[in-house]
Formats: C-alpha cells, structure tokens, sequence
C-alpha cells in the first residue's frame, strides 16, 4: 500500500531548502533551458538546494530560446532538414524534458518514484480541445520515453476528461491553471476516474503519477486590486490573504477527498496520491514577505515549484517553522466569507485567472513559434549562402 509521499530525496542540512523537504515538501524548479542543464547549474540545484523536480510551460521555453546560443547546433540541423516550426519546437522542447529526465533519474529512483519528475506541457491552444489534448499528451509521451515524465494538461473544462484518459492509460499528469476549489474538486475526482480505468484495464497503478498544480500569486494580485479599488480600511487589511486562504482551503480539499473509501480501494491496489502543487509562487507585491508563498504552504506530501529567484531568496533567508497547512481551513474561509461581503466575486475572479491563464500560455506559445520561426529562416539563409560561396 502507498500512502502520503515519503520525506523527498534532497539532503537533510540546516538551510531553509533541506529543512522544507526535511518536512515533506518536494522542491521543484520552475524553469528549464538547455543552458540549464549544460552548464551543470541544474545538476549544482539538485546537489546543493534541495530540488527534486521541475516544472516548464511555454513562456519559460519561450524566454530559454529568445537568448543564448545554446539552441543553434540543434536549430541549425533541423533547417537543414526544413523541419516546420511546431515540429522544431516538439523537438527541441522534448530535447531538453528527456535530458531532464535522466538528470534527474537518480532522485526518481531514490525517492521510489515519487520525485525527480520533470513537466512537459501540451500545446496551451488545445486547451478548449479534448482530443486533441489528448492526442499530444500520447505523443509526448511516446516521444520523450522516460517513466518520470509529466504531461502537463490545463484544469480547463475540456481538460478534465483528457486529465482522465491519460491517466487511464498510463499517462503521468501535471495538471496545471488550477484556481478554483470547485475546479480542483473536478480535478481530484478526474484523478480518480482514470485511475479506476487504468485499474480495469489491469495496469499497475503504483507507475501512475499525478500533481495538482493550484495557482496561488495570481489570486492574491487580482483580488489586492479589487480591494484596492474599494479603497476601505477594512478591504485594505485583507490584502495578501486571499491566495493563502484559496489555497489552504485547497489542502483541506485534499485530505477530505483523500480519506475516503474511493480513494482508499486505489490506494490498496497500490495507486499514489495526486499531489498538491503550489505553482506561481514567485511573490509579485514587493510590501510582502518575498518567501510568503514557501513557508505558509508547508504539509508533507505536498509540492512547491519555484521559480530561480524565489528558490534563492528561499535557500538564503526562509524562516521554515513546521506544517503550515493542517488545521488552516476555518480561518481561511473566514477570510473568503469577509471577501464576499465586500463585494469580491470569488467566482469572477478565478473565471477570469483561468482565461488570464489559458491566454497568457497561448501567447508564450505564438512567440515560441516567432522566434523559432525567425531562426529557422536565419540559419536556413545561412547555409543557402554558405553552399553559393562553395
């Protein structure tokens, strides 16, 4: 039988980082580039701050390939064979998952496969698409071929039956743009359906992998504005609780549906929890703690991916002091309840972060295809030119 992840591989020193995973909480980078990996910095994360796992969407691999020259050798051959431009993106970005994947095989394999994962996400403009998710995320999978991948599929509407297939067919998944409890609710039991299938289908449930990603700054930067505009005393001292208050309520969700018997009838058939992920955990609002959403999210079991910046300023100066999550739901949904009162639509404003979400990827993702357009034709020019000199 498996039950909550074990305490994550990454080292047991007295520095905030190893003291976090000391309490349960794997630490996940929230960045990928091939200049990561090459110039051995990635490996350097994983031997001296703690991490155990990565996360990528769009706009990192959109910022990895607008810099650097670490892209050109491979750019460079797959003009030469005229590959089109998502064809020169699958290939590059699957390029560096799989080379993260086996970065990190060794962690995977020490923390009996629950770490040393790495997310790959589906193209963001087949959100709204269920085949078609569901296509790439097969394809991804197929393609990279490593047993600590994570297809990253959106928590939209149509997501969640994808999220349930792939699952169903042996398919780890990162499901990321969670905002909403109702959604996350819709997510664990999506979890759980493909579970089910995949048991029916005779698989071995303990090789099925899957984390919730639950968005946590974007909730307090929409909300802080609206209070903001209220412009009271009273809505200007709820300002940076609500991402909090939304995500341990999230937690909450997560131990009530994790002890039922549903779950429990996987569980003795060896299935793994569906982890919680703090993602967007980078502190926008510069008046707040700049580590707020590492050390007030802290429960063993749980994931929290940072971006480089945060991880720094966590490793440097997080005061780390013990489960922060447990016990937190009645308080926080007093701080929901004060929000309504006010005349913050908590309904509105998670609507409106997960079309943000699904736009801004999609965005990342038009700009990828810009600027592996552009290089494509620069170095295809290149080589016309160097050919016509010979």
């Amino acid at each position: 039988m498996t039950s909550a992840a074990p305490t994550p591989a990454g080292g047991t020193g007295t520095d905030p980082l190893a003291q976090l995973s000391a309490e349960g909480v794997s630490v996940w980078l929230d960045d990928l580039s091939r200049e990561l990996l090459e110039s051995g910095e990635l490996q350097r994360l994983v031997d001296e701050k703690s991490v155990v796992g990565v996360t990528s969407n769009p706009t990192i691999f959109a910022s990895a390939l607008a810099k650097g020259d670490a892209y050109v050798e491979q750019t460079t051959e797959l003009a030469r064979r005229g590959a089109g431009v998502d064809e020169a993106i699958f290939e590059i970005t699957t390029e560096d998952v799989r080379r993260a994947c086996d970065l990190f095989a060794p962690v995977y394999e020490r923390s009996d496969h629950h770490d040393g994962r790495v997310s790959l996400e589906v193209e963001p403009g087949l959100a709204h698409d269920t085949e078609r998710t569901v296509a790439a995320a097969r394809q991804i999978w197929s393609a990279v071929d490593r047993p600590n991948l994570m297809v990253k599929i959106p928590a939209t509407v149509e997501g969640l039956p994808a999220i349930t297939t792939a699952l169903s067919e042996g398919i780890s998944v990162n499901v990321t743009l969670i905002f909403s409890l109702d959604r996350y609710r819709a997510v664990m039991n999506a979890f759980l359906t493909g579970l089910e299938q995949a048991r029916e289908a005779g698989r071995d449930l303990s090789q099925i992998a899957s984390v919730a990603s639950f968005f946590v700054s974007r909730v307090d930067t929409e909300i802080d504005g609206r209070l903001d505009a209220i412009g009271t005393d009273e809505a200007r001292e709820l300002r940076g609780q609500a991402g909090l208050a939304n995500a341990r309520l999230a937690y909450a969700a997560y131990e009530e549906v994790f002890s039922t018997p549903r779950w429990e009838v996987l569980e003795q058939a060896g299935a793994r929890r569906q982890r919680p992920l703090w993602a967007s955990t980078g502190v926008k609002n510069p008046d707040y703690p700049d580590t707020l959403y590492v050390t007030e999210l802290v429960a063993r079991g749980t994931v929290n991916t940072m971006p480089g910046s945060t991880l720094d300023k966590a490793h440097d100066h997080a005061q780390v002091h013990g489960d922060t999550l447990t016990g937190t739901a009645e308080a926080s949904e007093a701080v929901m309840d004060h929000l309504e009162r006010l005349g913050v639509s908590y309904t509105e404003v998670v609507e409106q972060l997960e079309q943000e979400g699904v736009k801004k990827f999609a965005d990342s993702w038009t700009e990828l295809q810009q600027t592996v357009s552009d290089e494509l034709a620069r170095l295809s020019s290149a080589d016309d030119d160097a050919q016509a000199q010979q």
